[in-house]
């Protein structure tokens, strides 16, 4: 079983500079949304719209479905935890390593779960033997694609293997999607029926991990009974701006998949260059592995990566490191050389 932890937990320590151990984008949050903030800030004294109706409207704008499609909440997190209290699965069927939400989730209403290894020696790539796994005792799979912290996506013709399959035991499949817009890859939003829902969240692409604000893609008769696990309020009146915002930034998705896929493949150089066996992925982090000393060492000279040993099926030897601009990424490159010679 995993023990939860999570990257960017830089509070109480003084010392750290740089933060790799977090994943979201490295330009922050778009121009927009920081001046819908400030814009809007005389309105901020009254309770936010628990229906979140404008900014599910432009949610279904952007994105290309019906606004009653989509249910807002306080990150991708707290969806995570309304769909379990919904659920109450008595066996979930999940990945690892993968984010550990899922499995807290969970076991907090009840729950067992039942792991399905990834293996490095195919670079931890989710093949067409996870469908022999889904049984008719199993309630609930969770899929994150791309996968934290692997970066791999789920190959499109084995997603939908997998939600025909799981239509068939009726067994309810969540996709997280919360990276995928820094890939190429196509959402499953298209495929929609009464055992998928899809998450999302602003935290990644949009920088707006401390402000909270997450979604879910599914059909209304879904989102209807998954609603009422969250709280009134949960979607604050800031984050339902700063939203709106966000998707009226032009060409910010592009912008930010181009300049990560550049420092991406920087990255991946220098540091295979330097001996690191580093695992192919697509999101906006990498996953390498060094000697185990590699994260107390950064850590010292006051940058943190994302150690990954209680992550299942890896140890203290893995980090995870979220890809900045160049300027700082050059930093880690270096304090990384240090660290190996030294």
């Amino acid at each position: 079983m995993q023990r939860y932890e999570h990257g960017g937990n830089v509070y109480g320590e003084e010392s750290i500079l740089l933060d790799f151990s977090i994943n979201v984008n490295p330009m922050g949050m778009p121009p927009k949304a920081r001046q819908a903030i400030v814009d809007h800030i005389d309105e901020f004294d009254i309770y936010p719209d628990c229906h979140c109706r404008k900014l599910r409207q432009a949610l279904a704008d952007h994105h290309g479905i019906p606004a009653d499609r989509i249910l807002c909440g306080n990150g991708a997190s707290d969806l995570i935890f309304r769909i379990c209290a919904w659920k109450k699965a008595r066996l979930a069927l999940v990945t690892a390593p993968t984010f550990s939400e899922y499995e807290r989730a969970v076991r907090q209403f009840g729950g067992q779960v039942r792991e399905y290894l990834l293996f490095p020696e195919n670079g931890f790539l989710l093949t067409e033997d996870f469908l022999n796994s889904m049984t008719k005792e199993t309630e609930i799979v969770f899929l994150c694609s791309p996968n934290n912290p692997t970066g791999r996506l789920i190959p499109e013709d084995l997603l939908e293997r997998i939600i025909a399959r799981a239509k068939e035991l009726g067994i309810l499949v969540v996709l997280d999607e919360c990276f995928l817009p820094f890939t190429k890859g196509n959402t499953m939003a298209g495929q929609l029926c009464e055992n998928l829902l899809i998450l999302r969240a602003y935290t990644k692409m949009y920088g707006m991990a401390g402000i909270r604000l997450g979604y879910l893609f599914g059909i209304p008769e879904l989102l209807e009974r998954i609603a009422p696990y969250g709280s009134e309020w949960s979607v604050s009146s800031v984050a339902q701006v700063a939203g709106v915002a966000a998707l009226e930034e032009e060409g910010w998705e592009e912008k930010t998949r181009c300049m990560v896929q550049e420092q991406r493949e920087y990255m991946v150089q220098r540091l295979s260059q330097m001996g690191l066996n580093v695992f192919p992925g697509e999101g906006n982090y990498l996953l390498l592995q060094g000697p185990a000393r590699l994260h107390p060492a950064l850590k010292e000279r006051g940058i943190l990566v994302r150690s990954c040993g209680n992550y299942t099926g890896l140890g203290d030897s893995y980090v995870r490191i979220g890809i900045k601009q160049q300027e700082e990424n050059d930093i880690l490159l270096n304090a990384i050389r240090e660290v190996l010679n030294g």
